[in-house]
């Protein structure tokens, strides 16, 4: 075909999907699990210093180094395998070893982890694992001893996998050496690559379950302080309804009960967000694993259903309730908003309506003053007019009364007209002009 350009993320996107192959393991073997975690924003690490812990390991074995920006790694150390995984919150190290080693889960198989090496990682230890894959006896009860020889049987999970072509085994539960332990027992002729699919779903359950768990610590830390907060807000509420107590107090009650809320939201999404995806991640990596149940033991699912999931049914009850901690919050602040401007609103009303009756009675008294300024000024203006006419009144022989009588209403009438045209005026030139 012609020459086309392509998309300058069409490899990655492709390669992508065929990042993280699954190891191939042949039994007898073992493998010893390690899950690193920041304590806390482990989001927000800072990714290098992983690569720096993974190239100080690399180096104590003379191992190259993995390539810049690489998120996963393979390479041998020694006589063993390792594999690395950087993931979103957490680092995985898993190393593969030959053999079943001197006794079955021996500690010191975590001595391929040199102490002061694990003494400066990034974080904190999530979960560790040892895994003990040996080839499956032909007599389920032999299984089933070697089984209840190396786990706890009040806890264990033993399930037939992958249409009976491996037995699997755990207890989850963290052994004398601070690691869990699960066992593998793969029938005669089992593809490697499905062995190591399987040892590596194990390890991926089991962190899973435990950051998971994160969550429901999480969400138990806080259960005390959000039914106080609840509490609160019913009595906010019943106040706001029955209550005598100002709105404005009330409502600056319910704002910082509010603020609380979103407080507690914003810190906790992430984690209780992430716990609900780890959930789904455990349920998805059980249902491939394509369960049968051995011996009458307990499955993987059920122990889950036992164990794990009425844990995962908190996170989400406290999800939602802090959920509908919020939104009642949130519209018992708009009711008493609303009715807060209500009152004001009524209160502005009678101010207005104050303000005109005032306006009205400065009215009437402006009118008032007016007709008692026309008086005095009439008053005034009679008495000059009447000096400028006495002269006259005595060539007429007209008395002076009478042409102070006669002067009254004409001047009266004058001042009147003045005033009138100066109000007019001034009314005309005022601000609504």
């Amino acid at each position: 075909m012609p020459p086309i350009e392509d998309h300058p993320l069409r490899y990655q996107l492709a390669n992508e999907l065929h990042a993280r192959p699954f190891p191939a393991l042949r039994a007898p073997c073992r493998a010893v699990y390690l899950a690193i975690k920041k304590a806390q924003d482990a989001a927000s690490r800072d990714r290098a210093q992983d690569v720096a812990h993974l190239k100080a390991l690399l180096d104590r074995y003379g191992t190259q180094h993995p390539q810049p920006g690489a998120t996963h790694f393979s390479a041998a150390i020694g006589p063993h395998v390792l594999k690395w995984e950087q993931h979103t919150e957490f680092v995985t190290y898993t190393v593969f070893l030959n053999g079943l080693g001197e006794r079955p889960f021996d500690p010191a198989d975590f001595d391929v982890f040199p102490e002061d090496w694990l003494a400066s990682a990034p974080g904190v230890r999530v979960t560790s694992a040892m895994i003990r894959v040996c080839e499956r006896p032909q007599d389920p009860a032999e299984t089933n001893a070697l089984a209840n020889d190396w786990l706890v049987a009040d806890s264990m999970a033993v399930s037939r996998v992958l249409d009976d072509a491996l037995v699997v085994a755990g207890d989850f539960r963290i052994d004398q050496g601070g690691h869990l332990r699960f066992a593998v027992f793969p029938t005669a002729g089992t593809g490697e690559r499905r062995v190591g699919r399987v040892v590596q779903r194990l390890c991926e359950i089991e962190t899973y379950k435990a950051l998971s768990m994160l969550g429901f610590t999480r969400v138990r830390a806080i259960a005390a302080r959000m039914t106080e907060i609840d509490e609160e807000l019913t009595r906010l509420m019943t106040d706001m309804t029955h209550g005598e107590a100002p709105e404005e107090e009330t409502l600056q009650a319910l704002l910082r009960v509010s603020s609380e809320l979103e407080t507690l939201a914003a810190q906790t999404a992430f984690r209780l967000s992430a716990t609900g995806a780890y959930e789904a991640l455990v349920g998805q990596r059980i249902a491939v694993l394509r369960e049968e149940r051995f011996e009458g033991r307990q499955t993987f699912r059920e122990f889950m259903a036992r164990r794990f999931e009425p844990a995962m049914r908190t996170v989400k009850s406290a999800e939602k309730r802090l959920e509908a901690m919020s939104a009642r919050a949130m519209r018992a602040g708009d009711l008493l908003r609303t009715r807060v401007e209500v009152k004001r609103s009524a209160q502005n009303q009678e101010l207005l309506e104050s303000m005109d009756r005032r306006a009205d009675l400065q009215l009437r008294l402006q009118h008032t003053v007016e007709g008692l300024s026309v008086v005095a000024i009439s008053y005034y203006a009679v008495s000059l007019v009447g000096y400028l006419l006495y002269p006259v009144a005595g060539a007429v022989g007209i008395s002076k009364g009478l042409l102070t009588a006669l002067a009254v209403l004409p001047v009266v009438l004058a001042v009147w007209l003045g005033i009138r045209r100066i109000r007019k005026s001034v009314a005309k030139d005022g601000p609504g002009h």
